[in-house]
């Protein structure tokens, strides 16, 4: 399917897009490293990550503030007062925040506290509040869809830039299939398909797409080595004692190990031009 009439296309724009926060740039020439709890549940626990990531030179908080669930009963976040949170402690240790909104009333409000805006995978077909992000200027962090194609995947991004917001990630974080041996099914040829169709960063997120631990550094070496422009990993002082998702975040002990071995693989360091790379071999 030729997608070159879609502003997010290659035709469109054939540079890759590069997204600038503060000194971290998503799209540009280093892959980026962005970790946080599931869901922000005190100051205490989102300032010990904070503390765990400015440690290991890792710039990106992501926590989830408000959170569409399965089950009614189940943790539904802090909502603005997770937003407060992120930004007090964001502030104290110069870090960049990403959280999820899901209603388009919150949109506006929600780029006072946080730098990049994500829509989750639950909501990227909810159109009006794409419609609602192509009108800001926020940085957006699209998911694909639980079950969607990549045609569908493209279009939800369409419907934000169309709106006049350029500044849009997508990011792969499985889709639903019958195996059951991971959490969802980890689309690896998404990286490469999207990143030749469209000018925008793509990124990967482990923990979603596998929901086992054991598992992430493997997969997040084979998205960083498909092209990715980012891997999404979350993490927890007390995983067993976690309100949302506790089998799948990662420890500190267990992150550090986690992140090390992505880092020795060498697919983190920027990339090498045509004249580095002739030097190298």
């Amino acid at each position: 399917m030729s997608y070159n009439h879609l502003l997010v296309s290659r035709a469109k724009h054939s540079e890759n897009t590069e997204i600038k926060l503060g000194h971290t740039v998503i799209g540009g020439k280093q892959p980026a490293m962005i970790a946080g709890p599931c869901s922000v549940e005190s100051y205490e626990q989102l300032r010990s990550v904070a503390a765990l990531l400015k440690k290991n030179g890792v710039s990106v908080l992501r926590g989830g503030a408000f959170k569409p669930r399965t089950s009614p009963y189940d943790f539904q976040g802090l909502g603005i007062e997770g937003l407060k949170l992120l930004k007090e402690v964001a502030d104290e240790f110069g870090l960049i925040t990403i959280s999820e909104i899901v209603d388009p009333a919150h949109l506006e409000l929600a780029g006072d506290y946080i730098d990049v805006i994500q829509i989750g995978a639950r909501n990227m077909h909810n159109f009006e509040l794409l419609k609602a992000a192509g009108r800001l200027r926020t940085p957006i962090l699209l998911k694909r869809g639980l079950s969607a194609t990549l045609d569908e995947f493209l279009h939800a991004a369409e419907y934000i830039v169309y709106g006049g917001n350029t500044q849009v990630m997508l990011i792969e974080r499985g889709i639903r299939t019958y195996e059951r041996a991971t959490r969802n099914t980890l689309d690896i040829s998404a990286v490469p398909l999207l990143k030749l169709e469209t000018h925008l960063p793509v990124l990967v997120d482990v923990t979603h797409s596998t929901g086992r631990k054991e598992i992430m550094a493997p997969c997040a070496k084979a998205a960083l080595a498909a092209g990715a422009d980012g891997v999404m990993v979350e993490v927890h002082p007390n995983p067993a004692a976690a309100l949302s998702d506790s089998a799948q975040q990662l420890d500190f002990e267990q992150f550090e190990t986690f992140y090390g071995e992505v880092k020795r693989s060498g697919l983190l360091s920027p990339a090498l031009d045509s004249n580095q790379e002739a030097l190298r071999l």
